[in-house]
């Protein structure tokens, strides 16, 4: 009786297991999951891209294409791959490395042809017993005057032209001219009014540049970088199908696309250092020839005097014309209009009022070279040299949390606000002397939130304001 009641509880027992794991799995199933599986696909195919696109914003050197490489090997499928500048093989990923030479001139071929080409085991011999090379599609990246490449099929060549990078040099244009027209004003008037057509122009030179230099997205301006072309090569262990082919071409346009931002990237710095070099050859000739005046007016009256403001003039013209460096601090931007200014105050006498309120923690903040002199010397110039009687020249600079707040005012007679046109034109006296080159140089480095605003009416004097960040991780001063 004993055993039939032990063999009732085991089998109730049972039972019970059975209908709780029945119940856990059921509620499994009614959990939702983490992610979906397409979800999880997109996942996977955007991380390994930006895996990718790290070194090759870097541009395409052989130590980049080595890291590249096994990323895009991921996202094409297969079971080898080459980047291939057509001389030599920078990178190869995956089995097959023993093809380099026979690879490397069918980038070549498609190279000079700039169309793509589908390798069948015919094309690739072998006498190695453990080769698993029966294939292969060399697809060359993309350069901005390529056309954009039709349907691929599986066959011996396909066009593989694109015109993304182009296409990205225009858009950043447009881009830019956009931001540009959003720009703040504020009393009519604002050198940002004309900062959307010249970051479009920006944008555009970007685009233009990209073109002359090719699709590798090589920088002339950094060593080690390519000048001419490059392929992607991918190695299939059978005879390529039709979709080993749309993922090579696919892989070599983003590719392509990635390496001409680098020239874009490098075209905003060369656009950048020529601004800079602009704007030092706008230095006053009238300010050179005041200055000259007014020291020659001391030299016999007061010799010490003349010597002190020949050592300023020194002093400013060095830092003015200084050949390294696009940042500076504020406090070496200060230190030159102090000399500046020393030297108008010798011209002008008594007539020239100056009064500094600076926040000492302000102090190191960077900032581009030149960008507070041209908005001084716009002061003094053009608001106060036509005032009569006393005139006062504003300059602050105030902590405000993350950013620095600057401000250059005067109570000159103002501006009017159709000197800001929409031609983009300086009229024929140069009343906004380095405004837009200081506006633009400013939204191109911290963004277009932060170009200059700019409060005038004929009669009520100007103010010009900035903000600048504390810290920005493309400012070294």
């Amino acid at each position: 009786m004993a055993g039939q009641i032990g063999s009732v509880l085991a089998v109730i027992a049972v039972l019970a297991a059975l209908a709780a794991a029945v119940v856990a799995v059921l509620r499994l199933r009614a959990r939702r999951g983490i992610a979906t599986t397409m979800q999880r696909a997109t996942w996977e195919v955007l991380h390994t891209a930006s895996l990718a696109a790290e070194p090759l914003r870097s541009g395409l050197t052989p130590a980049t294409a080595a890291k590249a490489a096994r990323h895009l090997r991921t996202l094409v499928g297969a079971v080898g791959l080459s980047l291939s500048d057509g001389e030599r093989c920078l990178a190869f990923d995956g089995r097959g490395s023993h093809h380099s030479d026979q690879l490397t001139a069918a980038a070549q071929r498609a190279l000079d042809t700039r169309r793509s080409i589908v390798l069948t085991a015919s094309d690739l011999p072998c006498d190695r017993v453990d080769c698993v090379v029966r294939g292969a599609v060399v697809a060359p990246l993309p350069g901005p005057d390529d056309a954009s490449p039709p349907p691929s099929r599986s066959g011996r060549a396909t066009d593989a032209g694109a015109t993304t990078a182009a296409r990205s040099g225009r858009a950043t244009g447009a881009t830019g001219a956009a931001a540009g027209r959003s720009g703040r004003t504020t009393g009519g008037a604002a050198a940002a009014g004309r900062s959307g057509r010249s970051s479009g122009t920006t944008g555009a030179t970007g685009g233009r540049s990209g073109r002359a230099s090719g699709a590798t997205g090589a920088t002339a301006g950094r060593s080690g970088h390519l000048s001419g072309g490059a392929a992607l090569v991918a190695v299939a262990d059978g005879p390529p199908a039709p979709g080993l082919v749309q993922a090579t071409l696919e892989a070599a346009r983003w590719a392509g696309s990635q390496l001409a931002l680098v020239e874009l990237d490098s075209s905003r710095e060369r656009l950048a250092r020529a601004e800079v070099r602009a704007l030092r050859a706008q230095i006053s000739p009238h300010f050179i020839y005041n200055a000259l005046t007014a020291i020659a007016s001391f030299v016999r009256t007061d010799p010490e005097r003349a010597r002190e403001l020949i050592l300023e003039f020194a002093e400013f013209t060095r830092y003015s014309f200084r050949a390294h460096g696009e940042f500076t601090t504020l406090a070496e931007e200060l230190r030159s209009i102090d000399r500046y200014l020393t030297i108008e105050r010798a011209r002008f006498g008594d007539r020239l009022q100056v009064r500094l309120q600076i926040a000492p923690e302000v102090l190191p903040v960077g900032l581009p070279f030149l960008c507070l002199q041209p908005l001084v010397e716009n002061a003094v110039r053009h608001g106060l040299s036509r005032k009569p009687g006393v005139g006062m020249v504003s300059i602050e600079a105030r902590d405000a949390g993350a950013e620095c707040h600057i401000t250059v005012e005067d109570d000159g007679v103002g501006m009017d606000p159709s000197v800001f046109g929409e031609d983009g034109s300086d009229n024929e006296e140069g009343q906004h002397v380095g405004l837009v080159n200081v506006d633009e140089r400013l939204r191109s480095v911290f963004g277009d939130h932060h170009g200059l605003v700019v409060e005038t009416a004929p009669g009520a004097g100007t103010k010009v304001s900035m903000r600048v960040p504390k810290f920005h991780p493309e400012v070294r001063a």
